[in-house]
C-alpha cells in the first residue's frame, strides 16, 4: 500500500484574516452534554460574531431545540461562510498543530485527511485505520442527517499512531521554523493556546510516515470521535454508489479531516471517562457489586451516600466491559433510567448532587500501552473507555474542508 492510498493533504479552509479566531474556534459538540450552561456562556460570548459555533451542533441542545430547524440553519450558515469568504482555502499542505492548556505545555497533531477506504468501524476488521471503541449505530442517523446536506466537515476527530522516537511530528515540530504560522491566538472557555504550522511540502511528511509505517498492519486508531467518522463513513459509502470509479477517485466526501497525534506525545494523557446512571433503582448498585471482583478499588458516588467502595479487576478494559455490558442490560430492563459519561471527578460529583436517584461509577484510566496491543486483536472497547485528556482539553473547531 502507497501512503497515498491511506492518507492525502488537504486544502483546509481557515477563517480569514481579522477575523476574532477566540470566538471562532469552539470545543468539541460533545462535550458539557449535561451541562448546557457551558454551552449558554459560549452563545453569549461569540454574539453575532463568525464562530464555528454556528457550523456545530452542540449535544446538550438536542433535547431543546427543533432539531430540523437547527440543522438547516447549520447548513444555511455554512454556505454563507462560504459565500462570503468568512472561510479562504489555505492551499494544499499539512497544519502542525501546537496546542497548551492549562494541564500540559504542549502537545502536539498534524492535520490531514485519511481516506475512508481506508478506514473501518465494524469489530474484527483489518483496516489499516480502525475505531478504537464499539459504534452504536443508532447513534450515526441523527449525525449523517446533518452531514449529507452540509458543504463542509469541522473535525473533532482525533487519531493516534504509535511512534516511541518521535520520528514524523516531533521532527517537524524541530523544523517549525520553516513553516508559516497561520494562527496564533488564545483559546475561549480555558481551553489553552493554539498555533498551527502550514506545511506546503507535502512529499516530506508522507515519507516520514511511509517510513514509520512499514510493516505494520494497524496504522491508525481513532481516539477522539469514533462517532463523527463513522458518520463520514456512513455519508461516503451512500453518496460513492452514485458515482462512476472516476469520479470515486477524487470525491472529496471520500476524504475526512482529522488531526493524528503520536500516542506517546509528552502532552498527551489519557483520562478516565465516568458513568452516572440517572433514575436508578435501589437494585442497581447491589447488582453492580455482584458483577465485579478484583484487587483495585473504585468508587461509586451518589448525593445521599457520598464516595463508596467498588473492587475492579486488574484489566482496566475488563473493567469497562463488565460496566458497560451491566449498564447496557440495566436500562433495557428499567427503561425510565438513563446514562451520561462525564469526563472530571469533579464535574461527576456536581451533577450527581443535582439528581436523587443518580448513580455515578468513578472508572479507572487507561495506559498508553493498553490501547495499541488490545485493538491488534480487532476486537473494539467498549464506547467511552477513555478520554485524551479534560472536557476543555478536547479538539476545537477550527480548520474544515469542502465535501461536496
Amino acid at each position: 500500500m502507497k501512503l497515498g492510498d491511506l492518507i492525502i493533504a488537504p486544502n483546509i479552509l481557515l477563517p480569514k484574516q481579522g477575523t476574532d479566531l477566540n470566538k471562532f474556534a469552539i470545543v468539541a459538540c460533545d462535550q458539557f452534554t449535561s451541562q448546557p450552561e457551558y454551552w449558554q456562556e459560549l452563545d453569549k460570548l461569540v454574539g453575532s460574531c463568525p464562530s464555528s459555533l454556528r457550523l456545530i451542533f452542540p449535544e446538550a441542545f438536542l433535547p431543546l431545540v427543533n432539531q430540523t430547524q437547527y440543522i438547516n440553519t447549520i447548513n444555511a450558515t455554512m454556505e454563507q461562510y462560504l459565500s462570503n469568504g468568512i472561510l479562504e482555502p489555505l492551499g494544499e499542505g499539512y497544519v502542525l498543530v501546537e496546542r497548551s492548556t492549562p494541564q500540559t505545555p504542549r502537545r502536539l497533531g498534524l492535520m490531514l485527511a485519511i481516506d475512508l477506504e481506508q478506514y473501518s468501524y465494524q469489530p474484527g476488521n483489518d483496516a489499516p485505520i480502525r475505531a478504537s471503541e464499539a459504534t452504536i449505530i443508532e447513534r450515526i442517523p441523527p449525525r449523517l442527517y446533518i452531514r449529507e446536506n452540509a458543504s463542509i466537515e469541522l473535525p473533532h476527530v482525533l487519531v493516534l499512531f504509535e511512534d516511541k522516537g518521535g520520528f514524523v511530528i516531533e521532527s517537524l515540530y524541530r523544523k517549525r521554523g520553516n513553516y508559516p504560522l497561520v494562527y496564533d491566538f488564545e483559546l475561549n472557555q480555558n481551553g489553552g493556546h493554539l498555533r498551527g504550522y502550514h506545511i506546503k511540502n507535502t512529499m516530506l511528511v508522507e515519507q516520514l510516515f511511509t517510513d514509520l509505517f512499514t510493516g505494520r498492519a494497524l496504522k491508525f486508531i481513532v481516539g477522539d470521535g469514533n462517532h463523527s467518522l463513522a458518520t463520514a463513513k456512513a455519508h461516503w459509502d451512500k453518496i460513492k454508489l452514485k458515482l462512476s470509479e472516476a469520479e470515486q477517485e477524487t470525491h472529496p466526501a471520500r476524504f475526512s479531516l482529522v488531526e493524528a497525534i503520536n500516542i506517546y506525545d509528552e502532552g498527551l494523557s489519557f483520562e478516565a471517562i465516568h458513568r452516572i446512571v440517572f433514575n436508578a433503582d435501589s437494585d442497581f448498585i447491589p447488582g453492580l457489586k455482584q458483577r465485579l471482583s478484583g484487587p483495585y478499588m473504585g468508587h461509586l458516588y451518589t448525593k445521599q451516600r457520598g464516595e463508596s467502595d467498588l473492587l475492579l479487576p486488574r484489566s482496566s478494559p475488563q473493567a469497562y466491559e463488565i460496566v458497560q455490558r451491566y449498564i447496557d442490560e440495566y436500562l433495557k430492563s428499567h427503561p425510565h433510567a438513563e446514562v451520561d459519561y462525564i469526563h472530571g471527578i469533579a464535574d461527576l460529583k456536581q451533577i450527581a448532587d443535582r439528581h436523587d436517584h443518580a448513580v455515578g461509577i468513578i472508572m479507572p484510566a487507561l495506559t498508553k500501552n493498553d490501547i495499541f496491543s488490545y485493538l491488534e486483536r480487532g476486537v473494539v472497547l467498549p464506547r467511552k473507555c477513555f478520554s485524551m485528556g479534560h472536557a476543555h482539553e478536547k479538539r476545537y473547531y477550527l480548520e474544515s474542508k469542502l465535501i461536496k
